[in-house]
C-alpha cells in the first residue's frame, strides 16, 4: 500500500496521541476532518495502523524498577525461538520481547514492582528455563 504525504502527516500525529480530533490533523494539514477519517478507517483496514493502545504509567502501577535483559539461548531453531518468544508473552512482567542479532538472541524490556519481585520473574522465567543459556539484566 503506497503510502502520501498526507498519509504519512496523519500517521506522524495520530501514533502520538490517538484522541487528537480529525479536524485538528486536517487544519494541520490541509485535509478536512472528513477526508482525514475516511484515510485513518483505511489506514486501519489496509495494515498500516494495526492496532491501538494506551501507554500506561509504571509509575501510576506501582511498577518501579525497569530492567533490560539480554538473553542467550542455547537451542536457536525456529521451533525454539518461536517457544521462547510464547514463553515470555506469559508473563506481564515482560512489556516487550525482540528477537535480536549480537551477542544475545532476545532482548526483554521487564517491569517490576521492586528488585525481589524482579528476582522472582527471573528465577522463574529465565533460571527454570532448560533452554536459557545465560542472561544479563541492566536496571534502569
Amino acid at each position: 500500500m503506497p503510502l502520501d504525504r498526507f498519509d504519512l502527516a496523519i500517521l506522524e500525529r495520530y501514533q502520538r496521541d490517538t484522541q487528537l480530533p480529525a479536524k485538528t490533523i486536517g487544519d494541520a494539514i490541509g485535509l478536512s476532518a472528513a477526508a482525514v477519517q475516511r484515510r485513518l478507517k483505511r489506514l486501519r483496514e489496509e495494515g498500516a495502523i494495526e492496532r491501538e493502545c494506551a501507554v500506561l504509567s509504571p509509575k501510576a502501577l506501582g511498577m518501579m524498577v525497569t530492567c533490560i535483559v539480554a538473553v542467550d539461548i542455547d537451542r536457536d531453531g525456529s521451533e525454539d525461538l518461536d517457544r521462547f518468544r510464547r514463553e515470555m508473552e506469559r508473563y506481564a512482567e515482560v512489556q516487550q520481547c525482540y528477537y535480536v542479532t549480537g551477542q544475545a538472541d532476545f532482548v526483554l524490556i521487564v517491569l517490576t514492582r521492586d528488585m525481589e519481585s524482579y528476582d522472582a520473574f527471573a528465577r522463574e522465567a529465565l533460571m527454570a528455563n532448560t533452554n536459557v543459556r545465560s542472561f544479563t539484566t541492566q536496571v534502569v
